[in-house]
């Protein structure tokens, strides 16, 4: 049997009494992490679930999320994680198109009423049969009419449940991506590529006696899904929750817990470089941190090296996607870290970089896109065969990211080929403009997208978050720019943000960016 359910019952056997979970006050053995897990497996038994069908889950990173994943994946079903920013039109879509049985929703609060979108959506679908409000705190009373209370819908099942022995190309989650190209499509990951994916994070990591990990990535999202919470359940860590990054809660609790491996993408990183909280021990938490590690977008070189000066940790960088459960490359321990790199392929994987035609690009330093293979690629997008052809040749995973490799097989991210800028003729991309900005003493954070231009094609704008207290005109940082750029890359358009948009994972949304700057210069047109 490799039924990924078994991540959280070998730990469970093997250190009972330790604490799985912990969020504020409230503490979760794993030896109730799994009975709690094994109710909710009962409860889907006794209404009709059997092995296959999909349940969906809206939840933050609260103790449910863990306690209902596992339950879904022990009665042999399918998991689909849903974003929890999602509106009732959006969660109804992909209510349908998982082709969900069942659905469980947190309730949410005043701020994020999520029990009453996603009990608006499940009204709109015709094929989700039940539908489970997850209580944000102990109640059988629902506040939406009609709807159940998971507290009330667990009263009297067992906490006994034998897991469904499930094949390894069975599938065990359904990840939906972004959808920024078009609908969100469901990368189908098998128990196969996410327990191999498990167990090359602990290669990465390498294990210990006992991590405390701080969860801030959301856990609907692969990085935070598998990277910890499968892989710190699977090596019998604790994992601290913070349901809603903000950086002052984040390193209170580091202190706090004693946390010894952070992950994050990088706006993470550069939000704790930029708070200052003073009832804080930076040193303490320094002491005790072993482990950070960084993806879901290039990591810029300056906030690597403000935070090994800050923390005494070198953040090791990596790279995947959702449709590559999602570790594919990694910054290997114990080698001497290249800033700005990606890493190798890891274990069992294979990656290249090819032109359009998926030829091989040849060359140190040659950019192309990354394409990868292995254990850790997805079996294709569901219900999707020509969406999955599109992206995949001969096991290749096509990923739309452009990278160079150097002499050493080190890869370094140049950019999604889709945020390519081409001016006059000329590719520039974003990222290397960014990371030159990020040097300017004035400049906290920076994205850089391409305008719409009659004569040049595109134009270069740098959206930029001044530093602290610093004063800065856009004349000055274009000419600033003009002095450590060639002509063809610099900025001459600069908008300044008090904060840059960002998605429920923390990545910069530079489409958000582009489509306003589109809408705001259309209206100067209209208004001459």
């Amino acid at each position: 049997m490799l039924n990924l359910a078994t991540v959280l019952e070998n730990s469970a056997r093997a250190v009972p009494d330790r604490t799985a979970v912990v969020l504020g006050v409230q503490r979760l053995t794993y030896a109730e992490l799994d009975a709690a897990a094994g109710r909710v497996a009962n409860l889907l038994r006794s209404r009709g679930i059997v092995p296959g069908d999909k349940v969906a889950l809206s939840c933050p990173n609260v103790p449910w999320f863990p306690i209902v994943y596992y339950g879904i994946l022990k009665a042999g079903a399918v998991v689909v994680p849903l974003n929890v920013l999602l509106k009732g039109r959006e969660i109804a879509y992909h209510l349908t198109d998982s082709e969900a049985k069942a659905y469980f929703c947190f309730e949410g609060g005043a701020e994020l009423p999520m029990g009453q979108e996603g009990w608006a959506g499940f009204g709109e679908t015709t094929g989700c049969e039940h539908f489970f409000l997850i209580p944000a705190a102990p109640t059988e009373d629902s506040p939406i009419a009609g709807a159940e209370t998971l507290t009330a819908a667990l009263t009297g099942q067992s906490a006994d449940f034998e897991t469904v022995a499930t094949e390894p190309g069975d599938t065990a989650v359904i990840l939906y991506t972004s959808g920024t190209t078009g609908r969100p499509k469901g990368a189908e990951l098998t128990h196969s590529n996410v327990m191999l994916n498990v167990l090359t994070c602990h290669k990465l990591f390498g294990e210990v006696e006992h991590d405390v990990h701080l969860i801030t990535l959301p856990l609907f999202h692969s990085f935070g899904q598998v990277v910890q919470m499968n892989a710190g359940l699977a090596s019998g860590a604790t994992l601290v929750l913070l349901p809603r990054f903000d950086a002052r809660s984040a390193l209170a609790l580091m202190q706090r817990h004693a946390v010894t491996f952070f992950a994050g993408v990088p706006t993470m990183y550069w939000a704790l470089l930029e708070e200052e909280a003073p009832e804080v021990d930076l040193s303490q938490i320094a002491r005790n941190l072993r482990m950070a590690g960084s993806g879901g977008s290039a990591l810029p070189v300056e906030i690597h090296r403000r935070f090994a000066e800050r923390f005494g940790v070198t953040i090791l960088e990596g790279y995947g996607l959702s449709e590559t459960s999602p570790v594919a490359t990694f910054s290997p321990r114990g080698e001497k870290v290249r800033p700005g790199s990606i890493g190798r392929a890891v274990w069992g994987v294979e990656v290249d970089l090819v032109g359009e035609d998926w030829t091989p690009v040849q060359g140190a330093d040659a950019i192309g896109e990354i394409v990868i293979r292995g254990h850790n690629v997805m079996k294709g997008y569901f219900k999707r065969p020509d969406a999955t052809a599109d992206v995949m040749r001969d096991g290749w995973f096509r990923t739309g990211d452009l990278a160079r490799r150097d002499a050493d097989g080190w890869l370094y991210i140049v950019d999604r080929a889709k945020d390519l800028i081409i001016r006059g003729g000329f590719n520039v991309y974003p990222r290397e403009i960014e990371e030159v900005l990020l040097t300017h003493p004035a400049v906290s954070m920076a994205a850089v997208i391409g305008m719409p231009h009659e004569r040049h094609g595109e134009e270069i704008k740098a959206c930029v978050v001044l530093a602290p207290g610093a004063t800065l005109s856009e004349e000055e940082l274009i000419a600033w720019c003009r002095d450590e750029m060639a002509g063809y890359k610099y900025p001459r358009l600069v908008e300044f943000f008090a904060a840059l948009p960002t998605n429920a994972t923390g990545k910069i949304l530079k489409r958000e960016l582009r489509d306003a700057g589109i809408a705001a210069a259309d209206a100067i047109t209209g208004a001459r």
